[in-house]
């Protein structure tokens, strides 16, 4: 059958999986609370511009389309992460069969894809992930399709895709590279000798133009976020971590990319598509070097599914049904067994239930509760960074109109992090809050130039002011964020009265080293 016939023939079959990735995602989409990465990329769309210090604009874009079309809910705030989500399931299938897979690989891709516990985890919240990946995947799409039908269109639209990509998040970058090499090292080389090729970078280079304009204009940011990054964080990523960590996180889908990748590899029939391979091996040692974060290469798995779908397709022949039964429940029912564990599709009081049974019947799985510190915790880190947000603003408010009208006319609200300051910037205005002042992350972009307060409310991290006790007449703390379950536990919130005019000049001393890292 010719690709244009057999991709039409499986259009509707497809659109199946689509439907189970976008309702899984919609049992999910409500629980909880904001995360706090989530309340950042909302607050971003308050303060559009062309760059922020920890990610490129689009996010921000998006932000301010979903707030003003669909509300400030948490439902309308995943609402693009679902459609996303939905679209990558949509490319696995048809990047399956342009392959040349048919029912079985596309059920086999599809579904390993919807199941594997980084993408479950990874492609429900408001973070500019899940569109990465997008860009990453639809790209290998639009080479394949260049490759079955030589059309300069699908050039020209990469060229658009990885303009958008880079937008998104920087590691579109060296994805791009890496797919340059890759074709490099493939007889697919000469799609590369082109004008098409040409007006495509430069279609990429214009979209990307403007965040790059912005990034000398503010001191290059984003050097300075990976620097930080490195020495807080990626420093600690060992090898063998990041290693072991690509062999976890797709769950048993492990073996099914790692079938797509021999395949791409050695096998004749799919010689024309040896790029993804190589692509994935490259970005796979770069990260590696660079001591990257382990969600940095999921963008790269959702090809190698595909690849996988159709390798095991032509190892079981249509009339091993059973056994093409067994495969397809193999690679589901394992992952499935996580899914509560990285996707919060039942309430909190049955999460907690179940991650208890893990804890004292499942041990195996206990890494989904081990944060950052390395302790085992009640929930996972994301889970916990979705509650105590408006508690601690209803707190904080309950101060604030606790002070006369005097007091509050010379009052600033300080939050520590950018968790916090979200928090203020979303549910602040529904208790008629005055803007916070936050300095981490990119609210110091909108920072006020000075501050000459009378009257201090600081919500604190580490519940601890004493660095500013020098410059106030009074401390004390007024209450803390009591929900145990929640990262953000044990915030304190002090009021300060008698702040002192030296807190104008540390004040933007303060500001000043903020805006310059």
């Amino acid at each position: 059958m010719p690709y244009q016939n057999r991709r039409s023939a499986y259009t509707n079959f497809i659109l199946l999986f689509v439907v189970i990735k976008i309702g899984l995602n919609l049992c999910a989409m409500s629980h909880f609370g904001f995360h706090r990465d989530e309340l950042l990329h909302l607050a971003l769309g308050d303060h559009l511009d062309w760059g922020y210090k920890e990610v490129p604009p689009f996010i921000a874009l998006l932000a301010k389309i979903t707030t003003t079309v669909f509300g400030s809910s948490v439902f309308a705030a995943r609402i693009f992460t679902t459609i996303a989500a939905g679209s990558i399931v949509w490319l696995v299938g048809s990047i399956t069969v342009e392959l040349g897979g048919k029912m079985f690989a596309i059920t086999l891709a599809c579904l390993s894809f919807i199941f594997a516990p980084a993408f479950v985890a990874s492609d429900y919240l408001f973070q500019p992930v899940v569109f990465d990946q997008l860009w990453w995947v639809l790209c290998v799409w639009l080479i394949i399709r260049y490759i079955n039908y030589h059309s300069p269109k699908y050039i020209h639209l990469l060229g658009l895709v990885i303009g958008i990509g880079l937008l998104t998040k920087y590691t579109m970058g060296f994805f791009a590279i890496a797919l340059i090499i890759s074709l490099l090292l493939t007889k697919q080389r000469k799609m590369l000798w082109n004008r098409h090729v040409f007006i495509a970078a430069i279609i990429a280079f214009v979209l990307f133009l403007p965040n790059l304009i912005w990034q000398f204009q503010h001191n290059l940011p984003v050097i300075t976020h990976m620097k930080t990054l490195q020495k807080s964080q990626l420093n600690y990523i060992k090898p063998g971590d990041f290693i072991s960590q690509q062999i976890l996180v797709n769950g048993i889908a492990l073996f099914l990319w790692l079938v797509g990748l021999g395949f791409l590899i050695f096998s004749f029939k799919l010689r024309k598509y040896q790029f993804m391979a190589y692509a994935y091996l490259l970005v796979f040692v770069f990260l590696l070097e660079m001591s990257g974060k382990n969600y940095y290469l999921f963008g790269a798995y959702p090809m190698l599914f595909a690849a996988g779908g159709y390798g095991f397709e032509r190892w079981i022949k249509i009339k091993y049904t059973a056994l093409r039964a067994f495969v397809v429940i193999l690679f589901t029912v394992p992952n499935l067994l996580l899914f509560p564990l990285v996707l919060p599709v039942f309430p909190l009081n049955t999460t907690l239930a179940l991650f208890r049974y893990v804890d004292k019947h499942v041990s195996m799985f206990r890494f989904a509760a081990t944060w950052e510190d390395h302790k085992l915790h009640p929930l996972t880190q994301d889970y916990a960074d979705m509650l105590g947000w408006e508690e601690m603003v209803a707190k904080t408010a309950k101060i604030y109109y606790a002070l006369s009208p005097e007091e509050r006319a010379h009052t600033i609200i300080i939050a520590d992090n950018y968790g916090e300051g979200g928090a203020f910037a979303h549910f602040g205005p529904m208790y008629k809050l005055p803007d916070v002042v936050c300095m981490n992350s990119s609210f110091a972009l909108w920072a006020p130039a000075d501050i000459n307060p009378k009257t201090l409310i600081y919500v604190s991290d580490d519940c601890d002011v004493s660095d500013l006790k020098p410059i106030v007449e009074s401390t004390e703390l007024i209450t803390k964020v009591s929900d145990t379950l929640a990262r953000e536990y044990g915030t304190g919130v002090f009021l300060m009265k008698g702040v002192k005019p030296a807190i104008s000049p540390l004040y933007r001393q303060n500001l000043k080293q903020k805006l310059e890292k």
